[in-house]
Order: C-alpha cells, then sequence, then structure tokens
C-alpha cells in the first residue's frame, strides 16, 4: 500500500520514511501542502496521507480541507501529525476533514496502529464501493425490462430488439440473469393435466 508522508522537515521525513518502509509500505514524500495536493491528484496516487500539522504556506488541516472540499474520486485516509494536543487544536483537525490524528513525540506503535486503522478503513470502503457498483448494474439489467413488452398471444413468447422470438424464462433469464424452475399452477393443473391423467385412467380401466 502506498503512504504520502507530507513534512517540510527532511529529517522527519526520512524517519517516518523508515518506519513505513520497515512495515511494508511503499512511501511517497512531499517537502509542502502544495506537493502533497499535486501528488495526491495523480491517476495513481497515495490513497492514505501522514501530513504534519505546522508548516510554511499549506498546513496539514488546510491540505484536509482542500482535498474534502475537492472530492476525489477515490477516499483518501488523513491523519495528521501535530505538537497540539488540546481538545480545540483536535476538534479543528477533524473537524477540517482530518481522519485521525498522532501527537508528537509520537510512538512508533501508535502510529503503525493508526495506519494499520486507515488501511482497513479504505479497505471496507473499497469493498462498499464495488458493491455498490454491482447493485448500480443490476439495477441497469433491471431497468431494460421496463416498457411495453411484445408477446404472442398464443404460445406467450416475447419479441427481442433483434425481431427474434424466445420463450419466456429465456428472454428474462439473458436480461436479468434470473433462474427459473418449472412447475404447474393449480389452475392449469385443474385444466390440463388433470382430464389427462383421467382420460388415462380411463383407458387402463
Amino acid at each position: 500500500m502506498k503512504v504520502l508522508i507530507v513534512d517540510d522537515d527532511p529529517v522527519s521525513r526520512r524517519v517516518l520514511e523508515a518506519f513505513l518502509a520497515r512495515w511494508g509500505y511503499e512511501v511517497w514524500q512531499a517537502e509542502n501542502g502544495t506537493a502533497a495536493l499535486e501528488k495526491l491528484a495523480a491517476n495513481d496516487a497515495p490513497r492514505l496521507a501522514i501530513l504534519d500539522w505546522m508548516m510554511p504556506g499549506l498546513d496539514g488541516v488546510e491540505v484536509c480541507r482542500r482535498l474534502r472540499a475537492a472530492q476525489p474520486p477515490l477516499p483518501i485516509y488523513l491523519i495528521v501529525l501535530t505538537a497540539k494536543g488540546n481538545s480545540e487544536d483536535i476538534v479543528e483537525g477533524l473537524g477540517a476533514g482530518a481522519d485521525d490524528y498522532v501527537t508528537k513525540p509520537f510512538h512508533r506503535e501508535v502510529l503503525r496502529a493508526r495506519v494499520q486503522v486507515g488501511e482497513r478503513v479504505l479497505a471496507l470502503q473499497t469493498k462498499l464501493r464495488e458493491r455498490v457498483e454491482e447493485l448500480e448494474a443490476a439495477l441497469a439489467k433491471i431497468r431494460t425490462l421496463q416498457g411495453l413488452l411484445p408477446i404472442c398471444s398464443y404460445c406467450k413468447r416475447i419479441r427481442d430488439d433483434r425481431n427474434y422470438w424466445q420463450q419466456v424464462e429465456e428472454y428474462f433469464g439473458e436480461h436479468s440473469g434470473a433462474e427459473f424452475s418449472h412447475g404447474i399452477c393449480p389452475e392449469c393443473y385443474a385444466k390440463h393435466v388433470a382430464p389427462e391423467l383421467n382420460k388415462a385412467a380411463d383407458k387402463k380401466a
């Protein structure tokens, strides 16, 4: 998984890079907020970013705010590193769009746990997105069944868009993915099957 480190201090970036690489992550780096926004706009951009709060120009919180306003096509999990630990600052960071925060000086295992939480959240969001796409595709199939369907008054076959006549179960199977099990309703049993069974019984008698 790709992780973007955003910090104007090269020493801090190297420390974070060493930890993340050791934990198996592919590390990207940005030295300021402007560079971070450019990297996160790339097609193959990381889905998780660790941003230092205090940076010249665009700070970490402003980057969070701009990313949320831009509404990127794929979700990005944002962790802010900050020396500010009071509740007002935490509320400000989370209100700007950060998903989590870690106070400085940070314990490496705490940071690792927070990154793993972000990874799990992103995995769940990806599964949810895939499920939504599957449901949308299913709805699209259902919509193709709406409208007027030409059906034969005698054999009950349906005429498709290519002017072919198909059995009802074949047509609906192609357009909805439905499967059919054949049976006999009570009315048809009484009208068609029972008389034939009675004739057969009479012949045997």
